[in-house]
Order: structure tokens, then sequence, then C-alpha cells
């Protein structure tokens, strides 16, 4: 191992993944190191992957790369204990030649993402762990100390992807602990069934894929959504809420996976799977206000450790690989023309996002996820007035509609009040716009 590289990443997820290939790419002399036995391992769920973030780094990387269905349908579920009020989107649009969004295996992915850098002439090491970075006299970021003997390595600049508990950045005074009410903790199996009952589940050919997202009782009063997604062959069902809420009520992700799982419009999408693998992982949720600073002398941050996810639209991925993109252009251009990887220098990195979709999308939601952690009733008053509300209406029992109706209004106003329900809407409407 050299003592001395241009760049160290530390992680090899998405973020890290995307800058290790575009500095590899472009001659960079680059050190990735990775605490996992492989790129991947301690990523065992599936996930969706966005094809455009995924093109800027690599334009044919749908020829090889391990995908598993591209969506093609899109169900947004609002349940209650027994019912569920929902709007799909499907359309044959999204069966292009080069389709928009796929679902993946983020182990399978990883990997194969990992070997196009290692292709590319990074240098990776797997089954290490950086304990902290090294400075000089000034204060400068100069390498990284490993687990290992004689784990002193050098570079010019450091990137941290190493997500959501951002470790190093912690133990190095980089970034401050994430707080409870910033991330929220996701449950997450794997359940084995055949491609063709899959397809005839989900209404779906071959390379088909949908993907349901469920907010409502399931979640036991806290802040959170379900989620599933089609793979080839398995079904990624999985349940998150926010980390203050579980510490709150005390009950267990496991428990809100079991209920999750129980509930009369998500069984019988499961029934006779096989569970052959679960996890639980950490996702960044406090959005553009929790944003840390992304750029010091020697050092930026990119990915879940910069906290960013877009959790208005469930997107993550693509803001991972897009921060690791724009962190190794920073570093071309600045190595390009001869300048030094200084605080100043490298407040590139924070310019080139702001340009971006990934600071201009999480600024535009930047008061959505406090609204929301204030106003838990989104997941517990209105899934239930809105399902009784569709069965009063839709249940043909004698009963005249203008009484159906004085009845829905009338349960509204007792439960809220329809000052409240008009308020609670604007507040989101604000925080949404």
């Amino acid at each position: 191992m050299a003592e001395h590289f241009d760049v160290i990443i530390v992680g090899a997820g998405m973020a890290g993944n995307a800058a290790s290939y575009t500095l590899a790419k472009a001659g960079l002399n680059v050190l990735q190191i990775e605490r996992g036995e492989y790129p991947g391992s301690k990523n065992v769920q599936g996930a969706i992957l966005y094809a455009n973030a995924v093109e800027q780094i690599i334009p044919g990387f749908r020829d090889d790369a391990p995908l598993e269905r591209h969506v093609i349908e899109q169900r947004m579920w609002m349940l209650d204990d027994r019912s569920y009020v929902g709007s799909h989107f499907r359309s044959e649009n999204f069966n292009e030649e080069k389709p928009n969004r796929y679902t993946i295996i983020r182990a399978q992915f990883d990997k194969w993402f990992n070997r196009q850098a290692r292709d590319a002439g990074a240098m990776v090491i797997c089954e290490t762990t950086v304990l902290d970075l090294i400075r000089n006299d000034a204060g400068k970021v100069v390498g990284v100390r490993c687990d290992r003997e004689g784990g002193e390595v050098y570079a010019e600049v450091v990137i941290l992807c190493d997500g959501v508990n951002a470790l190093v950045g912690q133990r190095s005074g980089i970034r401050s602990e994430i707080s409870p009410e910033h991330a929220a903790l996701a449950v997450k199996e794997m359940h084995f069934l055949p491609r063709e009952v899959i397809n005839e589940r989900f209404n779906v050919r071959d390379d088909e894929g949908v993907v349901i997202e469920a907010l409502g009782t399931v979640t036991s009063g806290m802040l959170g959504t379900g989620f599933l997604y089609t793979n080839g062959e398995s079904i990624s069902l999985g349940i998150g809420c926010i980390v203050s809420d579980f510490v709150e009520t005390k009950i267990g992700p496991a428990k809100l996976l079991e209920r999750f799982k129980a509930h009369p419009s998500i069984a019988p999408l499961l029934k006779g799977s096989e569970v052959k693998e679960y996890a639980a992982h950490l996702i960044p949720e406090g959005g553009y206000n929790a944003v840390p600073q992304l750029y010091g002398a020697g050092w930026l941050i990119c990915g879940d450790a910069a906290h960013f996810l877009n959790a208005a639209h469930r997107e993550g991925s693509n803001l991972a690989l897009t921060s690791g993109r724009l962190a190794a252009e920073t570093i071309i251009a600045l190595k390009s023309e001869g300048k030094a990887m200084t605080e100043a220098n490298l407040a590139l990195y924070r310019q080139k996002l702001e340009e971006s979709f990934v600071l201009k999308d999480l600024k535009k939601y930047k008061d959505l996820p406090h609204t929301l952690w204030r106003n838990k009733q989104f997941v517990t008053t209105y899934p239930e007035l809105m399902a009784k509300a569709a069965e009063n209406f839709f249940r043909v029992d004698g009963v005249d509609k203008l009484t159906k109706e004085k009845d829905i209004v009338r349960s509204f106003r007792k439960a809220r009040g329809v000052l409240g329900l008009v308020g609670d809407a604007v507040k989101v409407a604000r925080a949404w716009r």
C-alpha cells in the first residue's frame, strides 16, 4: 500500500463508490477504505435506484449492473387497522428503452459498483475501520488512522462517506452526533417468492416492478412509513419511524414490522413467501436544517453522512450518488488548476451542490420534517377518519347520501374540528411548497 494518495475515501456505499469511480477514471491515485467484509456486505436490503444519477457517472451501467425490476407503478396508501385509502400511478411510459427507476439489492449493486471503481484504478481495502482523521500543525486534514498495524495513511484530501452515524466525523469533531429527531430507524425483511407469483400478484411482467409506500396507524402513532418493493424473485418489505418516537413510546421496530406484515392489505401479497434476510439501519430524516458543514481544510462529506435525503419524495440514493460525484469533480477541478485542498478552495463543492437538485430540493422542503413531526395526526387521526368516511360513503345500506355526507362532516368536526383540519392542511402545504 502506497504511503500517500491523492484522495482517501471512507466508505463504499453509493456516495463513496461514486466518488471513487469518478476520481479513478480521471487518473487520480485513490484509496477507498470499507469496514465491511466487502462493499455492500452491510447492506442486505432492497432499495430504489434512480437511473439518471447513475447515468451521470456510468452512462452504460444498464449493460451489466445487477438490476432487479424497473418501476412502472407507484402506490401511495394511507392505512387504518383494517383498510387503506390510496392512489396508484401506473404508466406504460415507464416501459421505456432506458427506464427511470429500478429496484435493486444493495449488497449486489454496491459490490458491482465498487468493482467498476477498482477496474478504473482505485485501490480498495475492506475489513478496515477508520478510527480518526490525521491533521497537520495547521489543522488541515492530511490522512486517516486505521485499526491496522501501521494504519496511518496520508492524502491531499479525505472524503467522508461513512453513513448516517458519521463516526469518523464525530470522533474528529467535524460533525456532531445525530439528533434522535433527525434520524429514522428502519427494519426490513426480504420475502422470497417465485417470479411468476410476484408477476401475478402485482399484475406485472417479468421486468416490471411496483413500489408501495404507506403511512397510518401501522406506525402506532409514531411518525414514519412502511414500504414494499418488488424485486426479481423477492419482495423488500419494511417500516421505519423517527428514533425519538421509538424512545418515547417504548415500542420496538420488530413489533411494528409484524403489525405491518399482518395488515389485511399487505398479508395477501406476502402469502407463502420465505423470509431469508432481516436488517435494520438508520436513515437521515432531518432535511436541509440538519445538513452539517460539508467541507473544510482537507475534507468533504457526502451522502447520508451529510444528511442528504429528501424525505418528502423518499429519495436518497440519487442524492448520495450525485454528492459523491460532485465531491470528486471538485477535487479534479482543483487538481487540474494546481490549487491546494484548502477550506476556501473546497467551498467549490458546496457551490456545486447549491447549483444541483441536491440542495435545491432539500431547501424547498426544509420545514416539512419539523412540521410533520409536530403534527402526528397525519399518521393517527386522519387515516382513520378517511377510511371511515370512504366506507360510509361507499356502503349502500338504505341511508340517503345527504345524511351520509352530514355524518362524514360531523365525524371530522368531532375528531379535529374543521378549522383544525384546514390549519393542518395549510401548515403542510406551506412546508411542502
